[in-house]
C-alpha cells in the first residue's frame, strides 16, 4: 500500500472491518484509531417506562468496546478507541481530521448489488467529504 501512518477504522455492526483494517494497519505499521458512532437519541426516554434507559444504550456500547479491545488484543495491535454520539458520517469525518488520519477504513456488505453496512448515504457522505482516502472493506 501507500505507507500510511495513521488509520481510522470505523465499526458499525460487524467486526469484519476491524479485523481486516487491523491486518492492513499492522502490515503498514500504522497508528490505529477505532471508532464506533452511536446515532443521537431524539426520543422521549422518560416515556418508555425503563428507569435507566441510558444504561441500556451505553451497555451496548460497552459491549462493542470490549469486543473491539479483544479483537485488537488477539491481533497484538495497540489501538485508540473513540466512542461518539451523533451523525455517523459527520463524526467519522471530524475524527479523521482531529486524528490527522491518512486513511479511513469502512465496511460494506454485499446484498443485491452492494448494500452498505453503514448505509449508502453514510458511505457516500464519508467518501465525498473525507480529508483522506477511504478504503471500503467488502464482506461477501
Amino acid at each position: 500500500m501507500k505507507g500510511y501512518r495513521k488509520v481510522l477504522i470505523a465499526v458499525n455492526g460487524s467486526m469484519t472491518v476491524l479485523e481486516e483494517g487491523l491486518k492492513i494497519a499492522r502490515d503498514e505499521g500504522c497508528w490505529v484509531t477505532v471508532m464506533k458512532v452511536i446515532p443521537p437519541n431524539e426520543g422521549e426516554l422518560h416515556l418508555t417506562g425503563i428507569k435507566d434507559i441510558e444504561d441500556i444504550f451505553m451497555g451496548g456500547a460497552k459491549k462493542s468496546i470490549s469486543e473491539i479491545r479483544n479483537i485488537a488484543c488477539s491481533n497484538r495491535t495497540l489501538i485508540k478507541i473513540r466512542l461518539e454520539e451523533g451523525d455517523i458520517s459527520q463524526k467519522i469525518i471530524e475524527a479523521a481530521k482531529e486524528e490527522q488520519c491518512d486513511l479511513i477504513i469502512l465496511g460494506s456488505k454485499k446484498k443485491k448489488g452492494i448494500k452498505r453496512l453503514f448505509g449508502d448515504n453514510i458511505l457516500k457522505k464519508v467518501i465525498n467529504n473525507s480529508p483522506c482516502p477511504v478504503l471500503v472493506v467488502s464482506k461477501g
